[in-house]
């Protein structure tokens, strides 16, 4: 299904783009949405179901959206549109690729840091600017520690990962030792 998201996710980033719309805005709305389909199961059986008009559906919508504060127009027939295509139960993925395809588009890419400490700001400069010259790309990075790496780092891009941690080493060493 994840082709079908991102389908979804690219129009709605179309949409933004075509009617200057404030995407950080239409993100948020769209996130209150996503919180209160995943929070509500009544919400999600009443979505989900065959069995209930499109009709009666749109208007749960426009109730959820007067109460979450959903002010853009677009986000509401978006979620609409999922509605009546019988894709609603995709609406997180496709708000999370909506992000992903956004982010691209405005030249800016997610990356994970995960450390055995925490970096410090020199360390963290250091970090995001070899990021952003291995993608070529603005990084919004979130940082995470954990403690089993032991020291080092590592980092999520999409689905590359760079693994420059001390249990990264180790491993690559023990299989090494196994294949010879």
């Amino acid at each position: 299904m994840a082709a079908v998201s991102i389908r979804y996710a690219r129009a709605m980033a179309d949409v933004i783009a075509d009617s200057n719309l404030n995407a950080s805005l239409a993100v948020a709305q769209l996130r209150s949405l996503v919180a209160a389909f995943q929070e509500s199961t009544e919400l999600r059986e009443v979505w989900e179901s065959p069995a209930i008009l499109a009709e009666q559906k749109r208007k749960v919508l426009d109730a959820l959206a007067d109460k979450v504060g959903v002010t853009d127009r677009a986000v509401r027939n978006f979620i609409a549109v999922l509605i009546d295509q019988d894709r609603v139960a995709l609406l997180p993925e496709v708000v999370s690729q909506l992000e992903t395809e956004l982010n691209s588009r405005g030249g800016r890419i997610d990356a994970e840091i995960i450390s055995a400490r925490e970096l410090g700001p020199e360390q963290q400069s250091t970090l995001l600017a070899e990021i952003s010259r291995l993608t070529g790309k603005y990084v919004l990075p979130r940082y995470v520690t954990d403690p089993s790496l032991i020291g080092g780092v590592t980092v999520r891009v999409g689905s590359t990962i760079y693994d420059g941690s001390v249990r990264g080493q180790l491993q690559r060493i023990r299989q090494q030792l196994i294949e010879s």
